[in-house]
């Protein structure tokens, strides 16, 4: 088979998964991760039917971008910021991004927001919260994105789609699953006194772990390897 066959393939294979595990499948989103493969693979992802690619450095997502804008498929590409994103970095995607899953403090939000009002547009984010506690995760602890919630809600050129979290890597199915009902639970809390039902994403689960993450709730599912190997 082609490399292009086998992306297909597994693409095919997840969409199976999607449909066997979520309780919601006409809900979930695929995010192809293609921090590690090259504009050929992403176009094998896209003629399979997924136009969603997630990268997690700016200066790439841009290279990535300007190429696909020299072809016909570029205008179908959303692309979601899924890394650290630097504050002084907001500038460089500001005007195309689709959705950032990872603003984990006050300062970042309130960057994207000015950069977003400076060019009229709402921009899409989720807050990136650290469910698990690991140290070496990014993200807010649910106490640490309460405190500053009163703030983060006031800013007018962001729109809160969800959450987004990363389990542990872990044997330990039923922690991962811990952490994933963990998350679903407190966007549930923050629709209620906060949100007023406007936050409908939980992005959770990778290549280890997603299927366990359809089956607590996930709405967005970030894979790399299980797509590209």
């Amino acid at each position: 088979m082609s490399k292009k066959d086998v992306i297909r393939q597994n693409i095919e294979e997840i969409r199976e998964d999607i449909a066997k595990y979520s309780s919601h499948p006409e809900k979930v989103k695929l995010v192809a991760v293609t921090k590690y493969v090259g504009t050929e693979e992403m176009e094998g992802a896209f003629e399979a039917g997924n136009p969603i690619f997630g990268e997690n450095r700016v200066q790439i997502i841009r290279e990535k971008k300007e190429h696909f804008d020299t072809t016909a498929i570029g205008e179908d590409i959303q692309w979601h910021f899924i890394g650290n994103l630097q504050k002084n970095k907001v500038k460089y995607i500001i005007d195309y991004i689709d959705l950032v899953h990872s603003v984990n403090k006050l300062s970042l939000a309130k960057e994207l927001d000015k950069r977003a009002a400076q060019i009229g547009r709402t921009i899409e984010v989720l807050l990136e919260v650290n469910v698990s506690g690991e140290e070496s995760k990014e993200g807010y602890t649910v106490e640490s994105l309460y405190k500053e919630i009163e703030e983060l809600v006031k800013l007018k050129n962001i729109r809160y789609r969800g959450l987004m979290t990363m389990a542990p890597y872990s044997e330990d199915e039923e922690m991962i699953r811990g952490v994933f009902r963990g998350l679903r639970e407190l966007k549930e809390e923050l629709n209620t006194r906060y949100f007023e039902g406007q936050m409908t994403e939980l992005s959770m689960g990778m290549t280890n772990d997603y299927r366990i993450a359809l089956e607590e709730g996930s709405t967005i599912i970030r894979i790399g390897s299980k797509i590209f190997s």
